[in-house]
């Protein structure tokens, strides 16, 4: 290959790379950031993802979907957003179809999660879903809504990022107890914990309170901004 020949290949790679990576940006720049407009949209959605989300406590079908905190998160949304038939119920492991409000106008795409500022995709972690698809609340777990996300910061552990669905009262058991819902982990399990109890864990780093440096606060997922 001649000097000249090898240096015309570079420039036509180079080129088409450059062409690649405008295109992906102009791909991420154009994708749609999921969003429920209406109220009545909004308010049935926390009771659908809320519910879904309690409902993994109560199975013992393992779902390959649900393999970590995160996991359980974007499972309960997507089903959440999903038509909900008896087919579906079926899929989703309940036993019937719930009789709540429908959702008439899910977001169009199926990129539920942002993971940029103009970006959107299937998977989003613990710390991508923080940073890009919940806004801030409060760190007082009394301004809690159902549906919202509890963050906390793992410093010792493999998994940086932990979080936690509140539920309030529970729609499947009712009472005036109100709880959170969580998957512990890689290998772990789904578990449900009143909110008094996690205020008192004998592990302080556990304690949704604004003293504990590892509790971040109470997020609202930005499908539910007004």
């Amino acid at each position: 290959m001649t000097p000249i020949l090898s240096i015309l290949i570079q420039m036509a790679t180079s080129t088409h790379r450059t062409l690649g990576l405008l295109l992906l940006a102009a791909a991420a720049s154009a994708a749609p950031i999921p969003h429920l407009d209406s109220a009545t949209d909004r308010a049935a959605f926390r009771r659908w993802f809320t519910l879904l989300a309690e409902s993994r406590y109560f199975t013992t079908n393992p779902n390959p979907e649900i393999a970590d905190c995160a996991g359980l998160v974007r499972w309960a949304i997507r089903q959440a957003l999903a038509p909900h038939d008896s087919a579906w119920a079926q899929t989703a492991g309940l036993d019937i179809l719930p009789a709540l409000p429908a959702i008439l106008h899910p977001p169009p795409t199926p990129n539920l999660f942002r993971i940029a500022d103009t970006a959107a995709a299937q998977f989003a972690d613990a710390t991508t879903l923080r940073r890009y698809n919940t806004y801030f609340v409060s760190r007082d777990i009394a301004h809690a809504q159902p549906g919202d996300l509890l963050f906390y910061r793992q410093f010792d552990r493999q998994m940086p990022a932990h979080v936690m669905i509140y539920l309030g009262q529970s729609q499947l058991a009712p009472s005036p107890v109100k709880w959170i819902v969580y998957h512990t982990g890689p290998s772990g399990e789904v578990r449900k914990v009143a909110v008094a109890e996690l205020l008192a864990h004998p592990s302080p780093e556990w304690r949704p309170v604004p003293g504990n440096a590892n509790f971040l606060g109470c997020f609202r997922l930005n499908l539910l901004r007004d």
